[in-house]
């Protein structure tokens, strides 16, 4: 049992310094119902024209950009925990049916529908010569 806090010793800095991909993941649940996949990603803090989802080779990307808030005013900094940037998340989308993929976005949370492709039963024997 630890009585002293980590944070006594260690405060954000080392986590942002030895894990840098804690606090800026765009955190999602994936799951399978009624032979669709969904994704549910939460991007609180964007809007819709600040994402981007494009499928390519059989991966399905994810990208949410937010520009810094530029003030004219100097700002003397006790602690900034928000931040700017480009965040982007890639999946394997193998068997999903590229052209039925559908978005939406609500309250903070990204939902992405992807039917799953019909199996075909192309099954082709080999004759063995």
């Amino acid at each position: 049992m630890n009585l002293i806090p980590r944070s006594f010793f260690f405060d954000d800095d080392f986590d942002s310094f030895f894990f840098p991909t804690k606090r800026n993941y765009m955190k999602c649940d994936i799951y399978e119902k009624d032979n669709v996949y969904y994704i549910e990603m939460d991007v609180p803090g964007f809007d819709k024209e600040d994402i981007a989802i494009e499928v390519k080779d059989e991966y399905l990307t994810i990208k949410a950009q937010k520009s810094n808030e530029v003030n004219e005013e100097e700002k003397n900094y006790i602690r900034k925990e928000r931040s700017y940037g480009e965040y982007s998340r890639t999946f394997n989308i193998g068997d999903a049916d590229v052209e039925n993929i559908e978005a939406k976005f609500e309250k903070g949370t990204l939902i992405i529908t992807m039917p799953k492709k019909a199996e075909s039963e192309s099954k082709k024997t080999i004759e063995i010569k």
